[in-house]
């Protein structure tokens, strides 16, 4: 059996307890295309299974009647081996903790397209969607370093100079793309929409505008396009830019899952890997609890999604959810996991959490020090949030889910994972030196950073954009020689561009330090230290 549109009422998947829409699929894709209300950046994994679930869900209950336009800026091979061949259908697998599946056919993906500017047909179409009036909403998962303009030093990044010197005719970053197009929709009328990042990182909302807004200014600047696009764009009540918080752990596709599919019948369900690196498959495999908070700011209306279990509040409540969930209840517990489990051999998350020494730094970086100083949203509980994540969603053994997954861009989590905590102490204590959990998982990362496992033996570091800078910094340290080791931490810990503050002001870099010190001791040092420590 073929995953396409015209075996979807085929007993195959009755028999085997595939969920098949109860839509008209075909009826609510010719409708998308004549009058689109939703258009998604970012077409990955995460999107597939939750947001296009989510809108799946609505067509379901009859609470809709059309689905959600793709749009690829990054990597056009998704649209080409994953969504053509498949009629834009997705397997949604739900992974549960019990090693049983619930397994559903999605098909609220109507359109799929590569926003490719030199290509005048999908461009074409593109310009013509974002002109429509019934759109109401512009969503995105192109992950947080999709919204960067500029690097470290403050200069734009060599991608995006062009787009900006050649203004909106010919971009190609999904930034320079979404204002190019948002400027045909301000020449088309002028109607309002909602712009939507549902990445998960920080104020989302807030660094999507700045990047929109950073290009349009950049243009307006050379001529391309008029200041009053910019105010157009600026005025929230014609173009918002809501914030959101989004929660749920969508590993790669299994290939054990992929067997299983293929073992029942379905055919051409293995993982490819992109001409960019993207590991990708006609499936998608997550965990069940998932949560979709977002600021109720839409000017041209929005899908029910309440009706599918998206919260919508202010944008405060908003922020506080994401900050408990970054800063106490997941990111750091997630992060502190992710180091420990490629120095001490690791394979999966979940089996990370029978070991007794990280199931006690986790428990102790979430409901101990973290719980604290926790700020409460009030529509959602930290107390039953992380209960939730240490007893069901990190303990899954059927989420494959790997501590070197977890471990990529640490540097661009740190500051917020663990950063935000240590500023409460200090504002609450004078000084976060009450900490004793949080300086241990900064200090593994450290010695993470050595590249080198608890055995001896080289490992690979997880992509990570500082990489080359901090291990050039770590250069001289050595297993067995503490000697150069304060020295070389301290201009990674006294940087408050990494952590959001200077450690040792802050009164914990010299237990750092001295943590490190004892897991560069020698072979199995790292154990040792969790064993003292925990």
């Amino acid at each position: 059996m073929e995953l396409k549109i015209d075996s979807l009422q085929s007993d195959f998947y009755k028999n085997n307890q595939i969920k098949t829409p109860r839509y008209d699929v075909l009826s609510v894709r010719k409708k998308t295309v004549k009058e689109p209300v939703w258009v998604h950046f970012g077409i990955g994994n995460i999107f597939r299974i939750f947001i296009g679930g989510l809108q799946d869900e609505l067509l379901d209950q009859g609470l809709s009647d059309r689905g959600i336009i793709c749009v690829e800026t990054f990597d056009h091979d998704i649209v080409e081996k994953i969504y053509k061949p498949y009629d834009n259908l997705v397997l949604g697998v739900t992974l549960k903790s019990d090693g049983s599946t619930d397994r559903r056919v999605i098909g609220s993906l109507a359109e799929a397209i590569t926003a490719k500017s030199g290509d005048t047909v999908e461009w074409n179409r593109l310009k013509e969607i974002f002109a429509a009036p019934t759109l109401q909403m512009i969503s995105f998962t192109v992950t947080e370093k999709g919204y960067a303009l500029k690097g470290s030093d403050g200069s734009y990044l060599p991608y995006i100079v062009p787009d900006l010197e050649n203004g909106p005719e010919r971009p190609v970053s999904a930034m320079a793309v979404v204002t190019a197009l948002l400027y045909h929709r301000f020449l088309s009328g002028k109607c309002p929409v909602a712009v939507v990042s549902m990445d998960n990182c920080s104020h989302n909302g807030e660094k999507l505008q700045n990047a929109v807004l950073t290009v349009a200014k950049e243009w307006a600047e050379r001529g391309f396009v008029t200041q009053e696009f910019c105010t157009w764009l600026s005025d929230e009540k014609t173009v918002s830019f809501p914030w959101s918080m989004i929660d749920k752990i969508t590993p790669r596709p299994d290939e054990t899952i992929a067997k299983q599919l293929e073992g029942i019948g379905l055919t051409g369900m293995q993982p490819i890997v992109t001409g960019k690196k993207t590991f990708i498959a006609p499936f998608v495999n997550a965990e069940g609890p998932q949560y979709l908070v977002v600021e109720d700011s839409f000017p041209n209306g929005r899908p029910p999604l309440e009706k599918a279990g998206v919260y919508f509040t202010d944008r405060k409540t908003v922020n506080d959810v994401e900050r408990m969930k970054v800063t106490t209840c997941l990111n750091p517990l997630h992060t502190a996991l992710a180091v420990y489990g490629c120095l001490l051999g690791y394979t999966s998350i979940a089996s990370e959490m029978k070991d007794e020494n990280l199931k006690a730094l986790v428990e102790g970086i979430g409901p101990k020090e973290g719980m604290e100083v926790v700020c409460d949203p009030g529509i959602l509980s930290p107390d039953d949030f992380v209960k939730e994540v240490l007893t069901e969603r990190l303990p899954n053994a059927f989420i494959p889910d790997t501590p070197q997954r977890i471990a990529t861009d640490t540097s661009q989590k740190v500051g917020i994972r663990y950063g935000e905590t240590i500023k409460s102490y200090v504002e609450k204590y004078g000084s976060a030196e009450k900490l004793h959990y949080i300086p241990i998982a900064i200090a593994g990362w450290m010695r993470y950073l050595l590249a080198v496992d608890d055995e001896g033996k080289p490992f690979e570091l997880s992509p990570d954009p500082m990489v080359e800078e901090l291990t050039g910094m770590l250069a001289g340290v050595h297993l067995g020689d503490g000697k150069e080791a304060a020295k070389a931490l301290k201009p990674i810990l006294s940087n408050a561009n990494i952590f959001g503050s200077d450690l040792y002001k802050a009164g914990i870099g010299e237990r750092i330090e001295a943590l490190f010190v004892e897991e560069i001791a020698g072979i199995g040092a790292v154990r040792k230290t969790l064993q003292k420590e925990l």
